[in-house]
């Protein structure tokens, strides 16, 4: 499977900022002049034993919406600057920019960066969990259960090389999954603070959170347990439906 990397595509989506979105990274690709924090796709206290209410909700209504806010205010600075070429990069959806964030001008891209990343980031990480409520862990299946086996062995040795991956990320950042557009292969790969893989030319279809205020609340300093139980609420059809998603989403440039 080939996949070029960017352009996103606009032609006949809504552009309305008040656009119904199913899911949290829906309405991504799209350009707005200002960008909604998305809500959850369950209620706050969903996620429990494994992430307690207390931990979402700061989480989701502290962090993630700060990103939100902040990425919004640097747009717009960006998007009236006199100096600013405003039929250029900075007209194009907030997945564009990070795609090419060395080309934000200098004054912009370290805020864009981090609350641009902050934003997407976590749009992505509320999509791939669900609700456990048997406490079992979900497996994929059909085609990426085959790209996995085909690009790590087998499930398992993913799943070990990912949580290895998590548990000795120093400092704060993100673990993900992600295809590599030139061949469509799989690549597990980790982001310090709020980079986005996107910046590196992945598209990422899982993530997990490791920075502290992800788990701390519960976990305290015992990283590995929260990585360890968190795969209890990895909705791999979610995953499935966001790898579709980018399929859909990237074009060919022209």
């Amino acid at each position: 499977m080939m996949i070029t990397l960017p352009v996103f595509i606009e032609a006949g989506l809504d552009l309305s900022t008040s656009a119904v979105l199913s899911m949290p990274y829906d309405g991504m690709e799209i350009y707005s002049d200002d960008y909604k924090l998305p809500d959850l796709p369950y209620p706050y206290n969903s996620l429990e034993p494994i992430i307690d209410e207390a931990t979402v909700r700061v989480h989701h209504t502290g962090h993630h919406a700060a990103y939100t806010k902040k990425m919004n205010a640097a747009l717009r600075q960006w998007r009236v600057d006199p100096d600013t070429d405003h039929a250029g990069l900075s007209s194009k959806s907030i997945l564009d920019i990070l795609t090419k964030i060395d080309e934000v001008p200098e004054m912009y891209r370290n805020a864009i960066r981090n609350n641009g990343g902050g934003f997407v980031n976590h749009n992505l990480y509320w999509s791939v969990m669900a609700p456990s409520p048997d406490g079992e862990e979900r497996l994929p299946h059909s085609d990426l259960l085959n790209d996995i086996q085909a690009d790590f062995g087998n499930y398992t040795a993913f799943k070990q090389h990912f949580t290895r991956e998590a548990a000795k990320l120093f400092g704060s950042g993100y673990v993900w999954l992600s295809r590599q557009p030139r061949d469509g292969s799989l690549l597990v790969s980790t982001t310090a603070n709020q980079d986005s893989p996107l910046s590196q030319g992945l598209l990422p279809i899982l993530v997990l959170d490791v920075w502290e205020h992800a788990y701390y609340l519960k976990y305290q300093n015992r990283r590995p347990d929260h990585v360890s139980n968190w795969w209890t609420l990895v909705d791999w059809e979610v995953v499935a439906e966001i790898d579709a998603w980018w399929q859909k989403t990237v074009h060919d440039e022209l």
